[in-house]
């Protein structure tokens, strides 16, 4: 019976949480496993972000429901919040004043996820075996078992490398101390690190855009620092957005303002721009495209490398998964979602059918679920593993069901274009937008001072 089942919920960010509350409605046992100090770790990382989406997507209805009892007051739907707020309004109380506080286990990182008593290539009788979960905390290595298992660990601990070919660029692994990935906090907690210096961003998504917008407005600040954009693609434009034809409005006006910072020059562009090589030339960076005789280089004292997040797999090692070859989602989601393929509209909402793995039980949710895909709303990700916690439970009218009306926002894809988009603007504009408050983020993640809502 679903009463007397266990589900292990890997990560207590957004997505993870909600799996929790919804685990609780269904009358089953969850156990959050969060490898950070604290409850959304990752969420933490990117607090000085503000999200492309409103209050009324970022916010779980299970969740919801659990803060309802302690008194907690939703903030205003329409109002566009900043990481720090989410985990202020939302999240911190979730994790921390809602019996969900009895069931996380912070500090536990998995490190890897089997069937009691079998490994990958054993058959006979594994579906009836609980899973399990391998975790290290401060006092060591601990066991966890579980009937299910819910992974939304997200990607942000997984950032994609400066090379073009998807492997780090030669010499990158070397200067680790002179690269920053993702978004830093460039006019908080990291100014020191960037104030008066010339700083290179590399990529194309909303993480460099926002990063690079931020950049500017340093520059206007503090005097000696200088920006430029490393585009691997040759037009810029395709970074820019659908503006006003963008359905997330937080998210197209980043795009038009980060064009009209182009214009001006206050942001140089080196475009066509597919990094090879980052070494050391004295106490900076020489960041090179192409071969030594016939490339391109660029001399900076920072590289911030904002090329999109990948999921981290390595702890799954002996479960059956069934990926999609190219970008790492589950096999009946990434034809939804391929950026090399997926053209105008909405991903349409979808959940445990298409999430679940070949070991029964096993199901990807949140970001992660998106493998590279560069596009995500975390509000998706709550339809995700509400619709899981019913097939757990043995519910499958409700897993079928779709309780979810996303914005009309949609990736313009044609041929493995850069950037996730088309030039000539398939959603009838320019540059087209994408199926998520986040680009590049998996893209996790999150923008410059217009960023997204992703867990």
């Amino acid at each position: 019976m679903s009463e007397a089942k266990t589900v292990a919920i890997i990560g207590a960010g957004p997505v993870g949480l909600a799996a929790a509350a919804h685990v609780l409605e269904r009358g089953m046992t969850p156990i959050v496993l969060e490898a950070g100090p604290e409850p959304a770790h990752a969420v933490r990382q990117w607090q000085h972000v503000q999200l492309f989406s409103p209050w009324e997507y970022n916010v779980d209805k299970a969740a919801e429901r659990l803060l309802s009892s302690t008194g907690w007051n939703s903030p205003d739907p329409h109002i566009y919040p900043t990481g720090a707020e989410l985990l202020e309004r939302y999240l911190d109380p979730l994790a921390g004043k809602t019996i969900l506080k009895d069931v996380i286990r912070t500090s536990s990182r998995v490190t890897a996820v089997s069937r009691l008593g079998f490994d990958k290539a054993k058959t006979r009788g594994r579906e009836k075996a609980p899973f399990e979960i391998r975790y290290q905390n401060g006092k060591g290595p601990e066991t966890l078992r579980a009937d299910a298992v819910i992974d939304a660990s997200g990607t942000w601990f997984s950032p994609n490398p400066a090379g073009v070919s998807g492997l780090s660029a030669i010499g990158e692994r070397e200067v680790q101390a002179k690269i920053s990935y993702a978004m830093p906090d460039v006019l908080g907690k990291d100014r020191a690190r960037f104030a008066g210096m010339t700083i290179a961003v590399l990529g194309a998504g909303h993480s460099a855009i926002g990063t690079l917008t931020d950049l500017t407005t340093l520059a206007r600040q503090a005097p000696g620092t200088n920006v430029v954009w490393l585009l691997r693609g040759n037009d810029p434009a395709k970074a820019f957005g659908g503006g006003a034809n963008d359905k997330l409005v937080a998210r197209g006006e980043l795009g038009a303002h980060f064009a009209s910072l182009v214009a001006s020059g206050q942001v140089k562009v080196e475009a066509g721009f597919p990094v090879t090589h980052v070494t050391s030339t004295g106490d900076r960076l020489r960041v090179a495209s192409g071969s030594g005789c016939c490339g391109r280089h660029v001399v900076v004292d920072e590289l911030i490398v904002a090329t999109g997040f990948r999921p981290d797999l390595s702890f799954l090692g002996e479960v059956r998964l069934r990926l999609d070859p190219a970008i790492e989602a589950p096999v009946a989601l990434a034809p939804l979602i391929d950026p090399n393929e997926h053209s105008c509209g909405t991903v349409r909402p979808h959940g445990a059918r298409e999430l679940v793995q070949d070991d029964a039980g096993l199901y990807l949710a949140g970001i992660k679920s998106y493998g590279r895909a560069p596009t995500f709303l975390m509000i998706t990700g709550y339809e995700q593993v509400r619709s899981i916690a019913a097939d757990i439970a043995g519910d499958r009218e409700a897993a079928e069901r779709v309780e979810l009306q996303l914005p009309e926002t949609g990736v313009c894809t044609r041929g493995g274009v850069e950037g996730g988009a088309t030039a000539s603007g398939c959603c009838g504009g320019p540059a087209p937008t994408v199926d998520a408050c986040c680009a590049d983020d998996a893209d996790a993640k999150a923008v410059g001072k217009t960023g997204c809502g992703c867990s």
